[in-house]
């Protein structure tokens, strides 16, 4: 099996309609076929979360974890930003790749491509990735980025996490 490049990939937007639909359930607004992962409770976690974000703030809208991965026509995960750069520049990186997709180098086709969206972005100067430390796949794909521990969080969701960054 041939490994995926990052031009391999294409994004296409997951704006709040759709987010919303798939909040009820209702794959069919991405008018792209997606899988059940889309569906999960994580995912739901996750659309909920966007769209109060973009409730409160839909400028930052394009920074959201909005974007699809696809490949010859098959939806394989999402990707994006947990929101616009902060005060000092920093951006936080998010992507997921459905799990009958993995293994083959979708997720760091996604890092790239963030990585390549937050380069062209004047006021982002630093991009973080947080990982939680038994997150062994997410660890390697972020190994020879650049990325440098820099310490560890608790979050609320996901437990403890270690904090990588790199200049954007």
């Amino acid at each position: 099996m041939r490994t995926v490049t990052a031009d391999d990939v294409r994004f296409v937007e997951l704006d709040g309609r759709v987010m919303a639909a798939l909040l009820d359930g209702d794959p069919t607004a991405a008018e792209v076929e997606l899988t059940e992962y889309f569906l999960t409770d994580r995912a739901r976690w996750l659309w909920r979360y966007r769209l109060d974000q973009m409730a409160a703030d839909p400028g930052n809208a394009r920074w959201m974890a909005r974007l699809a991965l696809v490949d010859d026509g098959a939806v394989v995960g999402h990707a994006g930003f947990h929101g616009p750069p902060d005060e000092s520049g920093m951006v936080e990186i998010g992507y997921s790749v459905d799990p009958a997709f993995r293994r083959r180098g979708y997720a760091r086709a996604a890092l790239v491509e963030l990585l390549r969206r937050a380069a062209a972005e004047p006021s982002a100067r630093t991009v973080r990735a947080t990982i939680g430390p038994d997150n062994t796949a997410s660890l390697a794909t972020i190994a020879g980025f650049g990325f440098v521990e820099v310490g560890e969080q608790w979050d609320e969701e996901d437990g403890l996490e270690l904090i990588f960054e790199r200049p954007a």
